[in-house]
């Protein structure tokens, strides 16, 4: 047989068994400069979301790691992070929710925030496992117009960023809804199996755009 056909056979092979080529986003140093702007299959105007990542980071101590970030032109529209105390929490213009949970390490996690407007019912997803669900900024909208970046929180539009707030680790697999997913759809996620894809990133066909030292992988789910 020759080659270019094993190499098919070997593609169709992983692709039936679910082991996939994926893009992963290295960050190998606290810096100021590297960052990664995604660029939304829709705007950005929710009354709802999931958001999805599969994260690892060394980080500790007493500083805060940005994970998410979405900058409107005046404001930071919905940025999540882990706290100087270990906690973590998302902000919808103004003051957070919190959620004391397991902190990241080294070993790669799958972290899910929800929140829907209608209740403001907001919960965080650690390897399927889930927070309690707090209340917050019921009857809010997240406005479309930003911009959205990993690796770096913005202090204004595209900029002001400081190399105590980066992120340094890894980071991929990132997808969003303007939807709440089912618990069962985000256990499905964690273990692999095919759910529907993000309707405003999805990481399989997601555009990107790297600054500064980021390097960019490929690895297998």
């Amino acid at each position: 047989m020759r080659l270019p056909a094993v190499l098919f056979l070997i593609a169709i092979s992983r692709a039936m068994a679910g082991s996939v080529p994926i893009r992963t986003l290295v960050f190998p140093s606290e810096t100021s400069t590297s960052y990664v702007e995604m660029v939304p299959l829709k705007p950005l105007n929710l009354t709802a979301f999931t958001l999805c990542m599969r994260v690892a980071t060394e980080l500790k101590g007493e500083r805060k790691v940005i994970l998410f970030a979405y900058r409107t032109k005046y404001y930071d529209a919905l940025n999540v992070w882990r706290e100087p105390d270990g906690r973590y929490s998302f902000y919808l213009s103004g003051d957070g929710v919190m959620f004391s949970v397991p902190d990241l390490g080294a070993l790669q996690t799958h972290l899910c925030v929800t929140w829907d407007s209608r209740s403001g019912a907001a919960a965080l997803f650690m390897d399927e496992r889930k927070s309690l669900t707090k209340f917050y900024k019921k009857g809010h909208t997240i406005p479309p117009g930003g911009k959205v970046l990993l690796g770096q929180d913005p202090d204004s539009f595209l900029g002001d960023f400081e190399a105590k707030q980066s992120f340094v680790g890894k980071i991929f697999d990132v997808n969003m809804w303007d939807s709440v997913l089912s618990d069962s759809t985000i256990k499905d996620m964690v273990s692999g199996k095919r759910v529907p894809r993000g309707n405003i990133f999805d990481w399989e066909t997601i555009q990107f755009r790297t600054n500064g030292e980021v390097e960019v992988l490929n690895t297998e789910l």
